[in-house]
């Protein structure tokens, strides 16, 4: 299995699609010789996918297989935000919308005036994972109280000794991701409890924009996808997160355990049911996903799902298929 690591992530920018280029080796697929879940007759046309910049790496890597596998498809995909993608779904221009959170009851009231019905397919788990400046001395570790109070808005700018008095008077530099991003609206959630998030952070649907402006400013805080925190460790200090019992640091073992609470959280991708049953290419690549996202999602930095929760996607998209 060759690695697939955010070989596409380095070029991102925000809003623009990605189209993944088709690879020529045969050595895709499980990486076990025996096959893969693509179909074995060749098929044509197009995969369009948008929506979480979270998912995009898994999405991103599953796509590169594919083609390998079936050159004549081009699997393309964007990282438009969770929110973004949705918009895209609802009107009619894409085929998945992939989400690193549930579809709100608005998304679903909007598909269903336009006569859209979908599924939904969880793909891995991921942690929310809150970083510092790798010079950052003084926080090891973070309460979600202390989480709330440094983001929820006062109208005024922070400082780190507004938070505990024994930390700098250095103002506060925050990262965090754009309001189209679901990672944005489960931190929102869970942490701030839908109040306003800080007025001055810098926003960006791309993650790397958070990853630098962390990495290059001492005072700076910022929270992304697990994954992203991965790939770039050397440059950046994790904050261990405080539930009540206890600093715990998201690994792959706390976020699988749900440990890592309350930042620990599942990823999704929903695709129109029209799109499986009149396009076999997005019924082949849905089932491709689910055969190989597991092993693909480790390899880009996140947890792969119970075997189960798989064969219950497979199943559900049996049914659209028979």
């Amino acid at each position: 299995m060759k690695s697939f690591k955010f070989m596409a992530l380095t070029a991102m920018m925000s809003g623009v699609i990605a189209v993944t280029a088709a690879c020529g080796s045969g050595d895709a697929g499980n990486g076990d010789g025996n096959g893969s879940a693509a179909s074995d007759k060749q098929l044509k046309g197009d995969v369009l996918i948008d929506g979480s910049s979270t998912v995009y790496p898994i999405m991103e890597a599953v796509a590169e297989e594919y083609m390998a596998e079936q050159p004549e498809v081009k699997v393309s995909v964007g990282f438009a935000g969770t929110g973004g993608g949705f918009e895209k779904l609802i009107a009619g221009e894409t085929d998945m919308s992939n989400a690193s959170r549930p579809i709100k009851d608005e998304e679903k009231a909007k598909l269903e005036e336009k006569g859209i019905d979908y599924t939904e397919f969880k793909v891995a788990f991921d942690g929310l994972t809150v970083v510092v400046n790798k010079d950052n001395e003084f926080i090891d570790s973070l309460t979600v109280e202390d989480l709330r109070k440094l983001w929820v808005d006062t109208g005024k700018a922070k400082k780190w000794s507004d938070i505990r008095p024994e930390w700098p008077k250095e103002e506060i530099k925050f990262y965090s991701p754009g309001t189209d991003s679901g990672t944005y609206d489960y931190f929102n959630e869970v942490i701030l409890e839908e109040k306003p998030l800080v007025s001055n952070a810098t926003l960006s649907e791309d993650d790397n924009v958070l990853v630098q402006g962390v990495s290059g400013d001492k005072n700076a805080i910022g929270f992304f996808g697990y994954a992203y925190y991965e790939e770039n460790k050397d440059k950046l200090k994790v904050v261990k997160i405080d539930n009540g019992n206890g600093p715990v640091e998201p690994t792959k073992e706390t976020i699988e355990s749900g440990e890592y609470a309350p930042l620990s959280r599942p990823l999704f991708t929903y695709v129109a049911n029209k799109a499986i049953e009149e396009k076999e290419q997005v019924a082949d690549y849905t089932e491709f996903v689910l055969e190989n996202a597991a092993e693909l999602s480790e390899e880009v930095g996140y947890v792969k799902l119970p075997e189960e929760e798989y064969k219950k996607g497979q199943d559900q998209l049996a049914e659209l298929t028979k």
